[in-house]
């Protein structure tokens, strides 16, 4: 099939429930693929500027943005991956996505487009982030489908994920408004590289958000994720203020934003910015993508992020991907003891009661509970 059948076979029958004019989102009425972005503005000669995320891509006509999966069509621009996932999982623990501090042990129905607003040298899963649509083979699942199958599969919670949730924003926004309906979780994971008011409406039907934060510099994010490291920033800064349960990824990568110097900065900015109970999760490098050339980070380096991390204050701070650790687990931060005992993704322990340590009644924050 070349790019004009494809484009012809997901536009035909289009009812659009997304309506940039009154910003507008409507439950799923098609199974067809192309919807309208809520988020644009029109410019001279059918051109478009996107409004999602802080590239303000501005397209001409017939032309698509930075991420690859939405088309300016005449001066009207169109997601083209509404309910098309390319991958889907059905049972994904929660702590892979990270998420340490909300609903341990859950399992998630798990999915994404492709596409993604970064162009990371080290993505993992760079097959589909930078793909375009036509590259890849997709599922036709509608979000009051993407519903029913979590409830089938006794899934309470559904995961935005893999490549960036923020450029299928559409799909996602009406899929965790459904969810919210029937009383499932949706949680998203990203870059964070998403403008204030978008973010602020899809945080109304989130229950919670996981954020990478590639770098504590700016050269960083340019150099190696084709980005900036500010809005990210802003992004954490408006989930504080918001108050929806998140958590921050870092990814340790050596020789690149492993220095203590810049650990040291990143975890005075967290404490003094969004607070010391901010769960921080550490997660070890292994060479991929275009950073074939280093090594897997060592644990040593690994630990010594974890002492900065906790010499600076913050009081949950985790490391990924060098299990077994002790560091996977959660301890009070008043008397020591484990909470719950982590290897791995598996739970081997979890004594939290009511939001509390039940030795010594320490508030843990986080979201322990369905309700």
């Amino acid at each position: 099939m070349d790019r004009r059948q494809f484009l012809k076979s997901i536009t035909a029958g289009a009812a659009l429930s997304l309506l940039y004019q009154n910003r507008i989102f409507s439950s799923d009425k098609s199974k067809d693929s192309r919807r309208e972005v809520p988020y644009y503005n029109k410019l001279a000669g059918d051109a478009v500027e996107c409004l999602i995320c802080p590239r303000r891509c501005h397209i001409p006509k017939h032309s698509r943005g930075f991420c690859g999966n939405k088309e300016n069509d005449k001066g009207f621009y169109y997601s083209l991956v509404y309910s098309k996932p390319c991958t889907v999982n059905i049972n994904d623990p929660i702590e892979k996505k990270p998420f340490f501090h909300f609903l341990p042990g859950a399992t998630t129905y798990s999915l994404a487009t492709v596409g993604c607003n970064f162009g990371c040298k080290f993505c993992q899963n760079w097959q589909i982030s930078q793909a375009s649509p036509e590259d890849v083979t997709t599922d036709d699942l509608p979000p009051t489908m993407v519903v029913e199958k979590a409830k089938s599969n006794k899934a309470p919670v559904i995961a935005f994920t893999y490549s960036e949730p923020t450029v299928f924003y559409e799909y996602m926004y009406d899929t965790a408004a459904l969810a919210k309906k029937q009383g499932i979780h949706s949680v998203m994971v990203s870059n964070g590289f998403i403008n204030e008011e978008p973010l602020r409406a899809l945080c109304q039907q989130l229950s919670a958000v996981k954020i990478d934060l590639k770098s504590f510099t700016d050269e960083f994010y340019q150099k190696y994720c084709n980005s900036n490291l500010q809005p990210v920033l802003d992004t954490l800064l408006t989930l504080k203020k918001i108050k929806i349960h998140f958590e921050i990824v870092v990814l340790i990568i050596p020789t690149l934003n492993d220095s203590p110097k810049e650990l040291k900065a990143m975890c005075e900015w967290i404490k003094n910015n969004l607070g010391y109970n901010i769960p921080l999760h550490f997660s070890r490098f292994q060479p991929m993508y275009k950073l074939t050339n280093l090594p897997t980070t060592p644990v040593k380096t690994m630990e010594d992020a974890h002492q900065i991390a906790r010499e600076c204050g913050l009081k949950f701070v985790y490391l990924g991907n060098v299990s077994p650790h002790p560091a996977e687990s959660t301890y009070c931060p008043s008397c020591q003891k484990v909470l719950i005992q982590r290897i791995g993704y598996t739970i081997e322990k979890n004594v939290i009661k009511d939001n509390k340590c039940p030795y010594c009644s320490e508030i843990i924050p986080g979201v322990w509970n369905m309700k």
